[in-house]
C-alpha cells in the first residue's frame, strides 16, 4: 500500500522550511518488493538495516513475527527508511520470572506477584513494532537529517506508523499497540516528539558498550586495577582442557540441534524475552553474511559446551546471540571467558566499540563496558486504554539489582 501524507508541520521558527511541502511513505511486506530506494535512504553505516541481512532475517524470522518496510520521500526523493516487526506478545509468556516462586514468599509478596502476573496476562496482543527485537540500539530507522529535519522525520514515521496500524485493521490483523524501540537518550528532541504524541517513554534496562582505545590484548590488561587482571588471569586458566574454535557454516549446522539448546537455556533465564529465535537464523548469517558474522564454539572432550556469535557492523563488533552449559559454566568460566574473547576478538580487529546488549549487565561492567541508556516508546491506539499503559508498564518491567564495576586503574 502507499500512502501520501501531507502534513501541518509546526516547526522551531528558527528552521527555514517550507510548510507547504508534502512527504509520502511506501510500506512493504518484503525487502526485495522495496527496490533501489531502500539501498538509497538506508545508511551505508548500519548493516542492520541494509538489504543483505534484513533479507536473512526475513527468511528465518522468530516464531510468530513477520516485518514491513517503510521508505519515506520528499517529494520523489527518498529520505529515509523504518523496519517494522509485527509480533504476537502476550506478557506472562515472556517474562520468566513469573513461573519462578519467590523465595521470599509472604503474602503481600505472593499478592504482589499475582497481581503482575494478571496485569502481564491482560497485555496480550500483536504489536507494531518500529525496530529489531534480535538487537539492542538504534536500529529501527534513519532519516537523511541534512534533507528533513528531526521534527518532519518524526511526524512522518508517527503518521506512517498510525496508518500502517489503520490498514491492517482492515485486513483483519489487529495491532492496537505501536512500540518504537531503542532510541538514545541524547536524541531527546524524538523522544520528546513521540510523548507529546500520546507514547509512554520507559526504558527496560540499559545497553552495555565498550568503547576500544587499545592496540593488543596486553596493553587492555594492563590498563586493568591488579584485582581484575588477576580475575581475568585465573579466568583464562579456568579454560584449561577446553578447545576454542571457530565453526564453519558445515558444523554450524551439524551442531544446530546443540547449539539451539544451549541458546534456549540462556535464553529462557533472561527474565524478559520477546524473542524466540528460528533455528536456521544463525546458520543463515554464516551462509549469507560471512564476512561480517563469525560464530566461535567451546568443546570439552569433544562435545560443545558453549558458543557465541558476532556480527561487525563497520567500526563496531555487534555481541549476538550466545549459550553455555549452566552447570560448567562455574568451574570453566565460561561466560566471562565470551566476553573475554570478545574483547580481544574487537581489539585485533580494529573496532571502535563493542555492543554487548542488554542482560547481565554487572559482569559486562567488569570487563569495562558501561551503560548507555536507551529508552522505548509505547502508545495504544485506544485513548482510554492508553491511559492505564504507564502502569502496566511499570508491572511488566523485569528489575535487575546491579552494582557497575570499574576494572580500569583511571576510574579509581
Amino acid at each position: 500500500m502507499t500512502n501520501t501524507v501531507t502534513l501541518p508541520l509546526t516547526l522551531d521558527p528558527s528552521i527555514t522550511t517550507d510548510l507547504t511541502e508534502s512527504y509520502r511513505y511506501a510500506f512493504f511486506r518484503s525487502i526485495d518488493a522495496v527496490g533501489q530506494d531502500w539501498d538509497i535512504a538506508a545508511p551505508a553505516q548500519d548493516i542492520f538495516l541494509q538489504r543483505p541481512y534484513l533479507r536473512i532475517l526475513e527468511a528465518n524470522p522468530p516464531v510468530g513475527m513477520r516485518s514491513g518496510y517503510l521508505v519515506f520521500y520528499k517529494h520523489d526523493s527518498p529520505v529515509g527508511v523504518a523496519l517494522c516487526q509485527i509480533k504476537y506478545f502476550k506478557g506472562d509468556d515472556n517474562i520468566a520470572d513469573l513461573e519462578v516462586p519467590r523465595k521470599d514468599a509472604c503474602f503481600f509478596g505472593g499478592l504482589a506477584q499475582w497481581f503482575k502476573r494478571w496485569v502481564a496476562g491482560m497485555a496480550a496482543a500483536d504489536i507494531l513494532i518500529c525496530g529489531n527485537l534480535l538487537l539492542t540500539g538504534e536500529h529501527g530507522y534513519s532519516f537523511d537529517y541534512q534533507k528533513i529535519s528531526q521534527t518532519d522525520a518524526m511526524e512522518v514515521l508517527e503518521k506512517a506508523l498510525g496508518n500502517v496500524v489503520e490498514n491492517m485493521a482492515r485486513e483483519g490483523v489487529k495491532m492496537p499497540v505501536i512500540l518504537v524501540k531503542d532510541i538514545e537518550t541524547k536524541n531527546q528532541t524524538q523522544g520528546k516528539f513521540l510523548v507529546g504524541k500520546g507514547f509512554t517513554e520507559f526504558d527496560i534496562q540499559p545497553n552495555m558498550v565498550l568503547d576500544l582505545s587499545f592496540s593488543k590484548m596486553d596493553e587492555y590488561l594492563a590498563a586493568m586495577s591488579t584485582k581484575y587482571r588477576t580475575r581475568a588471569k585465573r579466568a583464562f586458566k579456568k579454560l584449561d582442557g577446553i578447545e576454542r574454535r571457530q565453526l564453519t557454516f558445515a558444523e554450524i549446522q551439524q551442531e544446530l540441534p546443540t547449539i539451539y539448546r544451549l541458546y534456549r537455556d540462556i535464553a529462557n533465564n533472561a527474565g524478559f524475552n520477546m524473542v524466540d529465535l528460528n533455528e536456521q537464523y544463525l546458520a543463515a548469517l554464516e551462509h549469507d553474511l560471512p564476512e561480517h558474522f563469525q560464530m566461535f564454539a567451546y568443546y570439552l572432550e569433544g562435545k560443545l559446551v558453549a558458543f557465541y556469535t558476532t556480527i561487525r557492523n563497520h567500526n563496531e563488533l555487534e555481541a549476538h546471540f550466545l549459550g553455555y552449559e549452566k552447570a560448567l559454566n562455574h568451574d570453566y568460566q565460561l561466560y566471562l571467558n565470551i566476553l573475554y574473547d570478545m574483547v580481544k576478538m574487537g581489539i585485533e580487529g580494529g573496532c571502535e566499540r563493542i555492543v554487548f546488549a542488554r542482560t547481565a549487565l554487572e559482569i559486562k561492567s567488569s570487563v569495562g563496558a558501561v551503560a548507555q541508556e536507551l529508552n522505548c516508546y509505547l502508545r495504544h491506539q485506544h485513548s482510554v486504554a492508553n491511559k492505564f499503559v504507564p502502569t502496566i508498564l511499570d508491572y511488566l518491567k523485569p528489575v535487575e539489582a546491579w552494582q557497575p564495576r570499574h576494572p580500569f586503574k583511571e576510574e579509581g
